[in-house]
């Protein structure tokens, strides 16, 4: 996909650091420099190129509950219905497949550590699979972005 001015813009600008207000594409739009409009129209193209899945908050969990990594090995076969199975759950904020024998990768997040097993054994129970469990240990705040250099 080919980025427009606005999109690189956009993407640079607004990685991180969305307007915590009640109204924040208009507050992003007048910072760009273009109507609101423009700016949904730019990411509905993001959407639909599958360049964008999702605008929200990344949370602390460890303020906010509990978190865990967690995977299935899931027959090739299975893998569509057993990846839309996990995202039904609200507490599932992304799955994704991976070549490996775990090829289902999920991240749960919930209120406690005990509200995350009850899910996990739920699966299991659902789907014939052992979710293998993998809470963090330490975090490591990596702030992950690319910059493409065109916000001044």
């Amino acid at each position: 996909m080919e980025l427009d001015e606005l999109t690189a813009r956009l993407i640079d600008r607004y990685q991180h650091g969305m307007p915590l207000c009640a109204e924040p594409y208009v507050e992003m739009a007048q910072d760009l420099g273009c109507s609101e409009r423009e700016l949904m129209a730019c990411l509905q193209r993001l959407e639909l190129a599958g360049a964008l899945s999702r605008i929200g908050p990344v949370f602390d969990h460890c303020r906010a509950g509990a978190s865990t990594l967690a995977a299935l090995a899931v027959p090739a076969e299975r893998l569509e219905q057993v990846a839309a199975r996990i995202s039904r759950y609200p507490e599932v904020n992304h799955n994704y497949a991976r070549e490996h024998h775990y090829n289902l990768w999920f991240v749960l997040t919930g209120p406690n550590r005990r509200h995350l097993e009850q899910i996990l054994d739920e699966l299991e129970k659902d789907t014939g699979l052992i979710p293998l469990d993998l809470p963090m240990l330490t975090a490591y705040r990596i702030d992950l972005g690319f910059a493409l250099g065109v916000h001044p």
